[in-house]
């Protein structure tokens, strides 16, 4: 179910990794990758377009446009078929795994003959290969390190893929006549960053024409099982997602018992069963008659229990239940709460699209104020300049309050250097509103040296947040080895916030890290990260993440006024 703009983005992406593992020109493999990038990005459906219109999109020249329309009209392109059929199909698969790019793929593949997962894992083993050029004892652990990363996924897909869909779904059975309330449950529900399969519930007195219709959808590829209740299928792209229908009057009950997590649900029994009531799908019934206490809403099942609702980002058996008796459970951070975005890109570096179409995107999701933050010249390949970003500034000054009263932050991205150091000098940072510093190289060092690096960069009196701390990329690349309670301490000592990136692929600081860091006292910022209008709405799953690690809108700075705001900015700067 993933948008034709993402299948194009897969499909051109593969192409400059078969290009490059073949020995093509690097130049062409570096514009396809960007044209991927470019489409992924693209606010409207590629689907709908013709050659001319797509070249309209940013790095896409006449030759790709006509190849997307090719994959378009046909699923697929003869001269991609062509060169992927001159790359054995082992060394696709190696290409699964991150952390090993198309290169080092290609030579396990010549050197050792290495075509499968397994045998990548008896090479490693046998320390065959050291004798590689280029290869070594640190990409045996990095290669270790990716194959970890996907084992793990496993069947797994990114929260926004698994939102994506279960959205459609929902609206398609919620125009059903018969059709009480629909809702996705499960882990989705509760905003895990990963998803196994899609749990969607529907109430109603009569089940069959919601079977049917789950069955119908154009992107049910195959029915796993049927029943009068439950119906599974598996979507086009691999998804399963299971269907169940409640009678209306135990809509509470199943959405409360579906949402899960497992260990929460055995918490709230526990309670049950100590006031004499059992708690099932179907309802909370009193244990010795039998009869139905109350089933209807979540809410009414959680007060007769003696607890407030708790919203499903908390249902993970944190001490949720805990706080909830004790009448402290926070109150956690909404997407209302949200004033603004305040780590954005723009195509004067890596962005795909320019500053005022991301500032009237931003405009247009009711922000108070919006913060552009394009990479500062230590990332060479952004080509940033001193001369570029004061003219940005001079721009986004001419901007400032012309959308719907949006107040702009001129700010920029830093890249943390492997000794802790950042781009400019503290002259020229003075003049940027806001400064986030991110790790973006270096992942390897060890742990005490990122550790000193990251807490050198919170003690620079210019940087305000941290982004992407961990450098994770859901799936991809492992967060970097860091001593980080004592990052986190260093944060609340020095007034540094720490983001918590909204890109599905980042989620970063994810949950976990979230609850730590809040123990030390740390702000924190929920920011999209966003390289394209398309991303602005991942502020949701940032949102999400911030609520699984228990932040109230008190903990994040991108809810307060813009006065506070600016007032935690200017903190510990020079006077």
């Amino acid at each position: 179910m993933a948008r034709p703009n993402e299948e194009v983005e897969a499909l051109l992406q593969e192409y400059a990794d078969l290009v490059a593992i073949t020995g093509g020109d690097a130049f062409k493999a570096r514009a396809y990758e960007k044209a991927a990038r470019a489409v992924g990005g693209h606010p409207e459906d590629v689907a709908a377009m013709d050659v001319k219109a797509l070249r309209e999109i940013p790095n896409v020249g006449r030759s790709i446009a006509e190849k997307v329309v090719e994959f378009l009209r046909t699923g697929q392109v003869a001269a991609f078929e062509e060169t992927r059929a001159s790359v054995p199909a082992g060394v696709r698969e190696l290409l699964t795994i991150p952390t090993l790019g198309p290169k080092k793929a290609l030579a396990l593949y010549e050197e050792l003959r290495v075509s499968s997962v397994p045998e990548l894992l008896d090479a490693v083993r046998e320390e065959r290969l050291r004798d590689l050029k280029g290869f070594g004892e640190k990409t045996e652990q990095n290669i270790l390190h990716g194959i970890e990363l996907m084992q793990k996924a496993g069947g797994r897909i990114l929260l926004s893929a698994a939102m994506e869909a279960a959205e459609l779904i929902v609206a398609e059975l919620s125009r059903i006549p018969g059709c009480a309330g629909c809702a996705y449950a499960g882990s989705l529900r509760r905003m895990r960053e990963t998803i196994g399969d899609i749990d969607i519930l529907v109430a109603a007195d009569h089940p069959e024409p919601f079977m049917e219709a789950i069955r119908a959808l154009p992107q049910t590829a195959e029915v796993i099982a049927r029943g009068p209740k439950k119906t599974s299928i598996r979507t086009n792209t691999g998804l399963q997602v299971d269907l169940r229908v409640l009678p209306p009057d135990a809509w509470g009950a199943g959405l409360l018992y579906f949402t899960g997590s497992k260990a929460h649900n055995i918490r709230v029994r526990e309670i049950a069963v100590r006031r004499g009531l059992k708690l099932s799908e179907y309802g909370l019934f009193r244990t010795e008659s039998g009869r139905k206490v109350t089933s209807r809403t979540e809410e009414e099942i959680y007060a007769r229990l003696g607890l407030p609702w708790i919203p499903p980002t908390l249902r993970e058996d944190r001490g949720e239940i805990a706080a909830g008796l004790r009448g402290d459970l926070p109150d956690p951070v909404t997407d209302d709460d949200i004033r603004g975005d305040l780590h954005t890109h723009t195509d004067l570096t890596d962005g795909l699209a320019p500053l005022d179409d991301m500032v009237a995107a931003a405009a247009a999701r009711g922000y108070a104020y919006y913060a552009v933050t394009d990479h500062a010249p230590d990332l060479y390949m952004q080509r940033m300049t001193d001369e570029k970003v004061l003219a940005q500034r001079e721009r986004v000054r001419a901007l400032d309050g012309r959308h719907r009263g949006m107040r702009l932050l001129h700010g920029t991205e830093l890249n943390i250097g492997p000794e802790g150091g950042v781009d400019w000098p503290d002259d020229f940072l003075a003049g940027f509103d806001l400064c986030v510093a991110s790790v973006h190289s270096h992942f390897h060092q060890s742990r005490e040296e990122l550790t000193r690096r990251l807490v050198r960069a919170c003690e620079n009196p210019y940087v305000s947040v941290i982004g992407h701390p961990t450098a994770r990329r859901i799936g991809r690349r492992p967060g970097i080895d860091a001593d980080f309670d004592e990052v986190f301490a260093a944060c609340a000592r020095t007034g540094t916030a720490l983001e918590i990136n909204s890109h599905p692929e980042r989620l970063d600081l994810c949950d976990e890290d979230i609850l730590r860091a809040r123990r030390h006292g740390v702000k924190f910022a929920v920011s999209t990260d966003a390289h394209a209008v398309t991303h602005l709405p991942y502020m949701r799953f940032g949102v999400g993440t911030a609520q699984r690690g228990w932040l109230t809108k008190d903990d994040v700075i991108n809810t307060w006024p813009l006065q506070r705001l600016k007032r935690f900015l200017k903190e510990g700067r020079p006077r």
